[in-house]
């Protein structure tokens, strides 16, 4: 759950009473009710389309996608379930990985494609396409890595690592312009979205045949692919705090610092954060009011401030009093 951070303890010995429930116990319905398939999108509908066939294959009320997919593009589609919707657009800034093929105009070596190659990894200029769902304005954005893979003839197999927004295909007609001879896309597929990778995406369907098989009584296959909504904030610096403050944030409550068990390291203040409960449940996103050691540090004060609420308030016993009680 914590991946890539150090969870540092604030309070000892603090135990999870009888109250929620660990993600990996929920129930398949209760799976349905929020959580996260990621689907093997094909080529040809669009990730509005794909999002539309989760929800008629799971029979829910509503799906959402995180990162759209070109109809001729394939690969890694993040589809959240119910409740985890609210959720989706944690995501959406999350760095992006692709394959693809580039058919150059003329002919090149592979020497020139992969000089070029390094010329464009870093901070690069983009305009977006005519077709783009955005403004059409120049915009700075990062290429993370971009690796020549194979070439044969005039064509080169790439890897590129890119930050959320970067439009592949016109990263190939650029190199293609910068090189003198021209270049445009043939495929692409995204092997990456945020934190979920290729090796996770299922068919849709392998999704509908999971789906009949618990049906049928065995719901071994699709408890795997669906993923507790908890996976979307892998990445995410996360607080923990006592059973006795859940009920106060699942109602908008500010996280004081009296109700923290444990902080990741390396939290700023204004960083966005996930607040989760002993049971490793996500209770809401927050806006960071103090570091990691001011967290630990101090006996009282502001914590963090909620962005969004993600779990039903009265989940957890209520213990906390308004001014009328």
């Amino acid at each position: 759950m914590r991946q890539g951070w150090s969870m540092l303890t604030r309070i000892e010995g603090e135990r999870p009473g009888p109250y929620g429930k660990r993600p990996e116990d929920r129930s398949i319905k209760e799976l349905l009710k929020s959580s996260i398939v990621i689907i093997d999108k094909p080529q040809g509908p669009t990730s509005h389309q794909v999002s539309a066939w989760v929800k008629q294959i799971l029979e829910v009320d509503n799906t959402g996608h995180s990162g759209t997919l070109d109809p001729h593009v394939t690969g890694v589609l993040p589809v959240a379930i119910g409740r985890a919707t609210k959720a989706i657009d944690v995501l959406l800034d999350e760095g992006k990985e692709y394959v693809g093929l580039m058919k150059f105009h003329s002919s090149v070596s592979k020497r020139d494609v992969e000089r070029m190659f390094k010329e464009f990894t870093g901070r690069i200029y983009q305009m977006p396409p005519v077709r783009s769902a955005v403004k059409r304005a120049l915009r700075v954005r990062e290429i993370y890595s971009l690796e020549l893979i194979e070439m044969k003839g005039n064509y080169a197999l790439f890897r590129a690592s890119v930050q959320s927004g970067t439009y592949i295909r016109t990263l190939c007609h650029d190199i293609g312009e910068a090189m003198g001879v021209g270049a445009n896309m043939v495929e692409l597929r995204r092997t990456r979205s945020a934190h979920f990778l290729e090796s996770e995406a299922i068919t849709l369907h392998d999704l509908k045949d999971a789906y009949v098989f618990w049906k049928e009584g065995d719901g071994s296959y699709l408890r795997k692919v669906l993923l507790p909504v908890e996976r979307i904030f892998d990445k995410m610096p996360k607080v923990i705090v006592k059973d006795t403050a859940v009920d106060a944030l699942c109602h908008g409550a500010e996280l004081s610092v009296k109700g923290i068990v444990a902080v990741d390291e390396g939290i700023k203040k204004g960083d966005m954060i996930a607040i989760f409960t002993l049971k490793g449940e996500v209770i809401e996103s927050a806006t960071a009011e103090m570091s990691s050691m001011e967290m630990l540090k101090r006996n009282g004060g502001i914590a963090a401030r909620p962005r969004r609420v993600y779990m039903e308030a009265g989940t957890y016993p209520r213990v906390w009093k308004t001014a009328g009680d």
